[in-house]
């Protein structure tokens, strides 16, 4: 209770400055530039934990199953390079970043890109990628030096934005007031027993202005097959959504968790590989995977007879699919045009 007091002010503050950031933008006095092919953001307004990856391939398989040629272009968090990097088969967790890195290998063929800079980014893509219709901007909600032609905004089902604060009192880096600049609100991670009921409730609770759409989304996990005991192991913003599935299935499951985007040391491994002795085998998410690959946690873990299994998810709608799936292919297909 005294930390929440404590970190009242320096909400406040935060606030403010973020306030100064956006009417700077707002007013013409910092400038904003947009480029010559439809850009879809998919952001959110608290520190992660939203499920933006999951929708971020959900939006790319939607896209291409219409016939389009999308890109995907990202910040490429805790990578070591710097700049713009276009995914090739030399790429890894370290030049541009775990999300990326599971995107390239889900879609070899799709153009993966990672840029601090959001405009440099999505230009460079237009001159590198040929017939390029769309891309697909990860995370870029925050970034108002690139004008998206659409947004999509995030707020997962147990602690919507409106129930949020600003940091570090909460989890929120952008004022509330900013989900007025989306084209659709996707609650996500909704629980598989959501009732018509609970939509309402949320829908009067958010107010949405009638120029945006609402969706509720959940997260489907692939089928756990595996025989005996799991190690969770996870460096994830919610980790509890993933401990929670397993352990419907698997309810002696135990388990480790780091912070998001954690990059493994020797020392970790070593204290994963003391704790899996007394499991079965080890699961894990894919974009940790794409980390703990770079490690020899595979090899030593066969030495003990066990494995590193990662548990694939995917977005799943509660609401009709095809009003979301149309609003994305209806703005790419006019815009195109353009």
């Amino acid at each position: 209770m005294w930390r929440n007091i404590l970190y009242i002010p320096l909400s406040l503050l935060y606030r403010l400055g973020v306030a100064i950031r956006h009417a700077l933008y707002d007013n013409h006095l910092v400038p904003s530039f947009s480029v010559e092919v439809p850009t879809i953001c998919v952001g959110n307004l608290a520190v992660g934990g939203t499920g933006k990856t999951p929708m971020t391939v959900y939006i790319v398989q939607r896209l291409l199953a219409a016939g389009y040629q999308p890109a995907v272009l990202s910040r490429g968090y805790k990578r070591a390079t710097h700049g713009f990097v276009l995914a090739d088969s030399a790429s890894s967790v370290e030049t541009i970043g775990d999300e990326a890195m599971q995107l390239h290998r889900m879609f070899p063929d799709l153009p993966v890109a990672v840029c601090e800079s959001r405009v440099l980014g999505a230009r460079q893509l237009k001159r590198t990628v040929e017939h390029l219709d769309v891309i697909v901007l990860d995370d870029a909600m925050q970034h108002r030096a690139l004008r998206c032609g659409l947004t999509i905004l995030l707020t997962p089902y147990d602690h919507l934005y409106i129930d949020d604060h600003m940091l570090p009192w909460g989890t929120l880096r952008d004022v509330p007031s900013r989900a007025l600049k989306a084209d659709a609100v996707v609650v996500t991670k909704c629980p598989d027993t959501i009732r018509p009921i609970d939509m309402r409730v949320i829908d009067n609770r958010l107010h949405l202005p009638t120029y945006q759409q609402l969706h509720f989304a959940g997260i489907q996990y692939a089928p756990l097959t595996h025989k005996g005991t799991p190690l969770v192991l996870c460096g994830i913003a919610q980790p509890h959504y993933l401990i929670d599935h397993v352990r419907r299935t698997y309810p002696q499951a135990e388990l480790m968790a780091f912070r998001d985007h954690y990059q493994y040391k020797p020392k970790d491994i070593d204290a994963i590989l003391e704790r899996a002795k007394h499991f079965d085998f080890v699961l894990t998410t894919e974009k940790d995977l794409q980390r703990l690959q770079t490690t020899d946690i595979e090899q030593r873990l066969g030495e003990q007879g066990k494995s590193l299994v990662a548990l694939p998810i995917q977005v799943c709608f509660y609401t009709p699919q095809d009003n979301f799936d149309k609003q994305i292919i209806t703005y790419v297909r006019e815009n195109r045009r353009k």
